[in-house]
């Protein structure tokens, strides 16, 4: 039997997740008071505009456009309306009131994320953001809780379904980026403007939460390294599945140490990278996200399901609500966010990777002794290659360009200052006509 008094719950934001949040806690209210040893009172929903349309019907007597008003007295604000302000302002007056805060607002946390954490230590708030990182997967309070006891070495992520969407339809429906943009976007999985997500924005974001957390070292988003798809080609994806690899927006987080320093740091960084079809993350499609860990102890896990959606956005955020609930009625202090670690964050040349670089080069005798000596001049050693000669037209007889030849060289491992000198030569050499393609591969054993 629940003793403890109703906590009064105040949500900021009505769109996909609010909605649904307000649904599933008026729906199923008793069960999750039975479970947080407390009784959950919704007091107030905020929103700019009271008559706007809504993914889920909200009471109209709970509805508000008073903000401030509404966290006043709150033991608990759910932050849903997103961006940096005014949610920052929110968030920072529900703490320094007291109440605990639960957010899926992963721009704020990577763009204030100390100031924020700082704010809810000072008076012994908690700070809850499970929805922030790949929606309904659970992956924060593992990372915090489960392996809080491990050494992590590295997450490699697929954290946004629009981006992994559009990758898997160029893999399994053949069709250009531009299609399957379009195709994300009458579906549903892309945003009218898609920048955020094609060009790797929303990925950097997650992965600077994800490093800060699982290295406990704050990463701020201005250190991670960003690249997004938008430069993938259909070609390129053809050619990764005939070698036995498909293409992936990735984002890592990884422990390593500087070879020039010897300085043990963190690298976070997002890229469009070839994946072996023999790795779990290869078989995540459609909208779906994954994140993988690589523990000292624990040993690799994997983490799956919807990344995205109202609905699924707003199991995690209840989840996090229950938490918060809970530790009301236990009492004490919340937790602040281990930070101490206090790691450099490394620049991207300091990461160790492979490429595959494709070329379009003159045929001519020597050609390939050239290209190795460019390999050999920068260090990094040629584990593949595969030459394809162009044929002449076999209806004409004729040459449909140039004479010339391309080659896909993988590399071993090497360091990305290399690498990617190694490139910059390529396109400068006499017996290059272009460097057609360049991809990190990742995954590999």
């Amino acid at each position: 039997m629940i003793e403890y008094r109703n906590l009064r719950v105040a949500l900021l934001g009505a769109g996909s997740v609010g909605a649904q949040v307000v649904s599933l806690l008026l729906k199923h209210g008793d069960e999750l008071a039975q479970r947080s040893g407390a009784g959950l009172e919704l007091v107030g929903v905020a929103v700019r505009d009271i008559d706007a349309p809504r993914s889920a019907e909200i009471p109209k007597h709970l509805l508000t456009t008073d903000a401030e008003g509404l966290i006043v007295g709150a033991d608990i604000v759910i932050e849903l309306i997103g961006g940096l302000e005014p949610a920052r302002s929110y968030i920072l007056q529900a703490l320094n009131s007291g109440a605990d805060v639960i957010t899926a607002n992963k721009a704020l946390l990577a763009t204030h994320g100390p100031e924020l954490f700082d704010a809810a230590e000072q008076v012994g708030a908690q700070l809850y953001y499970e929805a922030a990182v790949a929606a309904a997967i659970p992956i924060i309070r593992p990372l915090r809780d489960s392996l809080a006891g491990d050494r992590i070495r590295r997450i490699m992520g697929i954290v946004n379904g629009t981006t992994n969407f559009i990758l898997d339809r160029m893999d399994t429906a053949g069709e250009s980026l531009e299609t399957a943009l379009k195709t994300a976007t009458e579906l549903g999985y892309a945003e009218a403007d898609p920048t955020a997500d094609i060009e790797g924005y929303d990925a950097a974001q997650k992965a600077a939460i994800l490093a800060s957390l699982a290295f406990h070292t704050t990463v701020p988003i201005g250190k991670v390294y960003r690249e997004g798809i938008t430069s993938v080609t259909l070609e390129q994806v053809d050619a990764a599945r005939k070698a036995g690899y498909v293409v992936k927006l990735l984002a890592i987080a990884e422990r390593l140490v500087d070879k020039e320093t010897g300085t043990e740091g963190v690298s976070a960084r997002v890229y469009p990278a070839l994946v072996p079809r023999t790795h779990p993350l290869a078989t995540v499609h459609a909208a779906k996200n994954a994140v993988f860990i690589e523990a000292e102890a624990a040993g690799d896990l994997m983490f799956y399901g919807a990344g995205a959606g109202g609905i699924e956005t707003a199991s995690a955020v209840l989840g996090d609500l229950v938490s918060a609930a809970r530790r009301h009625v236990i009492g004490g202090p919340g937790l602040a966010e281990s930070t101490d670690a206090n790691l450099p964050i490394l620049p991207i040349s300091s990461v160790t990777t492979r490429y595959q670089i494709s070329l379009s080069v003159v045929d001519q005798p020597g050609v390939l002794a050239a290209v190795a000596m460019l390999f050999s001049t920068h260090g990094v050693s040629i584990e593949t290659v595969e030459q394809t000669v162009a044929q002449p037209d076999p209806l004409t007889g004729e040459m449909a360009g140039m004479p010339g030849a391309t080659l896909v060289i993988g590399t071993h491992e090497a360091s990305e200052s290399d690498l990617s000198a190694t490139v910059l030569a390529l396109g400068e050499s006499s017996v290059v006509s272009s460097v057609t393609s360049v991809l990190r591969v990742e995954g590999s054993e």
